[in-house]
């Protein structure tokens, strides 16, 4: 005689976690690879300008940034809408870039100091007046290697007609 046999509701097996952690390690690691720290926050607007002829600089380490721009609308109330010049994390006068230049350069070894360049990351509607005077800053601090930071231009030819 043949006995039916009644199926029994089959339960769904349980996810393995085992390989959970493994997962968790890896995203981790992928994040502390592929993610750098800003090591400054931006107070002042910087759109860079365009340009045609642009080198990317050798070594970063030996580099000190000076923005110029005009506040951020959260920092507007306290220092006006101005182009204003930041150095490090803090809004400076331009009579400070010349002390920071050389507080900067003293971090660096002795035999590299007189490769260390300041790159002047500038909004493209600062005047050139407030860049000529953190120029004349870096003058008489014997900064002489000056970079401006730019963007790659995508039209060239856009360019010199919206100059025009």
């Amino acid at each position: 005689m043949s006995h039916i046999k009644k199926e029994k509701a089959r339960e769904t097996p349980a996810v393995s976690t085992a390989s959970l952690p493994d997962i968790v390690f890896m995203l981790l690691f992928f994040f502390m690879v592929a993610t750098t720290m800003r090591e400054v926050e931006l107070k002042v607007t910087v759109g860079k300008p365009s340009a045609t002829e642009i080198q990317k600089l050798e070594r970063k380490d030996l580099v000190c940034y000076v923005y110029v721009g005009a506040p951020k609308t959260d920092y507007q109330a306290k220092f006006g809408t101005e182009p204003r010049v930041q150095l490090d994390d803090q809004i400076a006068a331009v009579s400070e870039v010349g002390f920071f230049v050389t507080q900067v350069r003293s971090d660096i070894a002795e035999a590299e100091q007189s490769k260390m360049t300041v790159s002047i990351k500038a909004d493209g509607n600062v005047k050139m007046g407030l860049i000529s005077d953190i120029k004349q800053e870096l003058r008489q601090v014997n900064a002489l290697l000056i970079n401006y930071s730019t963007q790659p231009v995508v039209d060239a030819e856009k360019m010199f007609e919206s100059n025009m």
